[in-house]
């Protein structure tokens, strides 16, 4: 293997092998479109071994000046900590280093203010597009309209706003399936902690939960529909009050797995167990979920595959083309947490 000093360039590497120095840059600074447009895959294969061997390393900064691209997409989530939104940004990642792009995240704590500035900020580090998890459905949620009206490449993930182009998951569907699965069960008395009411995921599972609930007899009254915000600790404080009173569901619906843990948490502490005195069903179907002390039922999401498709749809936006949304289907995983529960 040759050791050089100086950096290998592609008219090198073009000497090398013989070929037109357009041919080299498109298999190794191009989309895999590209690279199987520019040669055939034994071509291909040739090119990025030799650029191996030599240690090719492209440079940002030429490319970026000769396609007036940046090869960066910004990600705006509203916090990584989150499993489901960590898993989301695995899959965009996986896709954009297949085009040899690169990925940064911004955490917005799903905030419409923080969004607009962490989004203005990402513009002005010339991304190529954005790609965005912290969607609100509510009127103060401006910046996708202007983005759109300044013709910025985005597509929204997990959560759908508008008319945008979304991938999401079936969240109305999965909540049908959660409801489905209680009602055969034997439940009539259930409850949904429904999440924020800003965020379609919630509101989404909650109105599939409900409308499968209603068209089986089964009435929902306003107070067993609870909202609250998306994580542990508030699944746990409006879990207190809902199974302490004098008549408490038999079954609750969490509209995602880290409320399903609080409220199993305050079943715990009402001398409640999951599975047996009550049944809890959560959304996302996260690693945590199978690995309780009582397993967790759950709907499971696509997490992963709602990232990867996203960044496919936003390079096919960056095309200028106008692809549509994508909406992935759940599957419902029973554990102990739901199984077998008396009705009272």
């Amino acid at each position: 293997m040759e050791n050089t000093d100086k950096p290998i360039t592609l008219k090198a590497l073009a000497a090398r092998l013989g070929m037109h120095v357009s041919t080299i840059s498109r298999v190794l600074n191009g989309s895999q479109d590209d690279a199987s447009l520019a040669a055939s895959p034994e071509t291909v294969q040739r090119i990025r071994q030799l650029a191996t061997e030599l240690n090719y390393r492209p440079n940002p900064h030429a490319t970026s000046l000769k396609t007036q691209r940046s090869q960066v997409i910004g990600v705006l989530v509203p916090r990584l900590s989150d499993l489901v939104l960590a898993t989301i940004y695995e899959g965009i990642d996986e896709a954009a280093a297949k085009s040899r792009i690169s990925t940064f995240v911004s955490n917005t704590h799903d905030r419409p203010d923080t969004q607009q500035e962490r989004g203005e900020m990402a513009l002005a580090r010339r991304v190529d597009g954005l790609i965005i998890g912290d969607a609100h459905l509510t009127s103060d949620n401006r910046f996708l309209a202007d983005i759109a009206a300044r013709g910025v490449p985005f597509v929204l993930v997990s959560r759908r706003a508008g008319e945008h182009c979304a991938v999401t998951c079936d969240d109305y569907r999965g909540g049908e399936l959660a409801a489905r699965h209680l009602i055969e069960q034997g439940h009539r008395h259930i409850a949904v902690v429904s999440g924020e009411p800003f965020a379609s995921t919630g509101l989404d599972r909650t109105a599939g939960f409900i409308s499968y609930c209603r068209q089986a007899g089964i009435d929902m009254p306003d107070a067993n529909i609870i909202p609250s915000h998306f994580d542990t600790a508030s699944g746990h404080q409006v879990g207190i009050p809902l199974l302490s009173g004098p008549r408490p569901p038999t079954a609750v619906f969490a509209v995602n797995d880290f409320l399903a843990i609080g409220l199993m948490g305050a079943a715990r502490d009402c001398g409640l167990t999951p599975g047996r005195d009550i049944a809890i069903v959560g959304f996302n179907d996260t690693p945590l979920a199978a690995q309780l002390p009582i397993a967790l039922s759950s709907v499971h999401s696509p997490m992963r595959d709602m990232g990867y498709r996203a960044m496919e749809l936003l390079l096919k936006k960056m095309k200028g083309e106008t692809p549509a949304s994508l909406k992935l289907e759940p599957q419902l995983v029973i554990r102990e947490s739901s199984r077998g529960t008396p009705a009272r």
